[in-house]
Formats: structure tokens, sequence, C-alpha cells
């Protein structure tokens, strides 16, 4: 740590500054999914050996052999979302937290689903300190989505199946849009949009990816 505070905070901004123009050359143009990983500090859901990683665009690792993404994907598949104000998203994979985190200052309300307890309770934690209210995280079997919730205006998925999981495209509402990466997990992995319409689900490639496993059941722990 610098022994000038000012010097740590300009270091800091410039960063952050670095890091929003990564995202735009990116092909994250969408202004509200802009403004809202602005609002959002990465820095909050990196920490420990990390830390000092958190505004590189990188995946990283975090508890339980789960991953926090890189921020450029996270950006592009909130874009392919395209939430609206007082949409009710299902997100599956909580993670560090951090998607969801942006996704609550897009929508009227998140429930994030995660497999690992310990992941659930830090992610708690984590959003009633930074006074998020809209995120309710729920510790399940990702797999078999929300019903009680159901439907969803919006789902995301931040594990790869090998097909989009049919109890959540069942929980989708017609008209909804759910993002899910699709492949084997040691192969080419694809970011998939489904549109769900009057007559069925329309589906569309979107680039290639790489995500930890969707797996079934609870984790230990």
């Amino acid at each position: 740590m610098s022994q000038h505070p000012e010097d740590d905070s300009e270091a800091l901004a410039e960063r952050k500054m670095r890091f929003l123009f990564h995202l735009r050359s990116h092909g994250v143009t969408d202004p509200r999914v802009l403004a809202a990983m602005e609002r959002i500090d990465r820095g909050e859901f990196v920490r420990g050996h990390f830390e000092d990683r958190a505004y590189d665009d990188t995946p990283l690792p975090i508890q339980c052999g789960q991953t926090i993404s890189q921020p450029s994907v996270v950006g592009l598949m909130t874009q392919a979302l395209n939430p609206a104000p007082r949409d009710k998203v299902l997100e599956i994979g909580t993670g560090s937290g951090y998607q969801a985190a942006v996704l609550s200052g897009l929508c009227r309300r998140v429930y994030t689903v995660e497999r690992h307890r310990p992941l659930v309770s830090e992610a708690e934690a984590l959003f009633q300190r930074l006074r998020l209210s809209n995120i309710t995280v729920r510790l399940a079997d990702g797999s078999y989505g929300l019903p009680e919730q159901a439907p969803f205006d919006r789902i995301i998925v931040t594990a790869a199946a090998e097909d989009p999981p049919g109890p959540l495209l069942a929980q989708l509402k017609i008209g909804g849009i759910m993002v899910v990466p699709v492949g084997q997990s040691d192969a080419v992995q694809t970011l998939i949009r489904v549109n769900r319409t009057d007559t069925g689900f329309e589906y569309h490639e979107l680039r290639q990816v790489r995500f930890v496993p969707l797996v079934e059941g609870l984790g230990a722990g």
C-alpha cells in the first residue's frame, strides 16, 4: 500500500476507467449495462490472493472450486438477456454474487440459486452490506430452477449444460429470454440466447465461452 492514499485512489480510479473501456471494446455497448457494471465494484467480489486482479478481464477462482466470470462475458450475457426494469430474473449459479449484483440494478427482482452453502452465506452477507435488497439467494439444485417463483421474464445460467435444461425452459414466460452456455464441460461451449414465443423456442448462438459445468444436487458443506 502506498504511503500516499491519494495515489492509491487515483490508481484505482484509472484501473476502473480502463475496466469500462475494455468492456466497451469487447462489445458491451448497452449504456444501461455499462452503467450497472460501473456501479457494482468487482473488487468487492474478489478477495484474498486474487484481489489485485479484480479489474482484469479474466475469470478468477473462488471458493468451492467455482469461478467469478470475466467481466466482458458478464457484460455480454447481461446485454443478451436485455432485462427490463419490471422484470423478475432467475439466475442459476450465484457463485461470487457478481452477476446477480449487476442484474439487481437493471430489473425489479433477482432470484439466484446456488448449490454450495458457503457461497450462499457469503453472497447474502455481501448483498446485505452493499444494500442490494432486491436479490433473494436460495440454496438449491439449480438444474430444477425455482418452480415456486416461476414464471420468470428472464433466466440466466452461469454454468454449462449439455442442452438448455427442460425445467428452466418451462419456467420462462412467453416473450421471455434465457441466456445459457451449452456444451460438454471439457470442450468448447457456445453461449445461447433462447427466446420463448407463442409457438415454442427460438435459439441464437452468440459466441464461444468456457464455464464450469452445471451439476445436479447440492454441493458438500
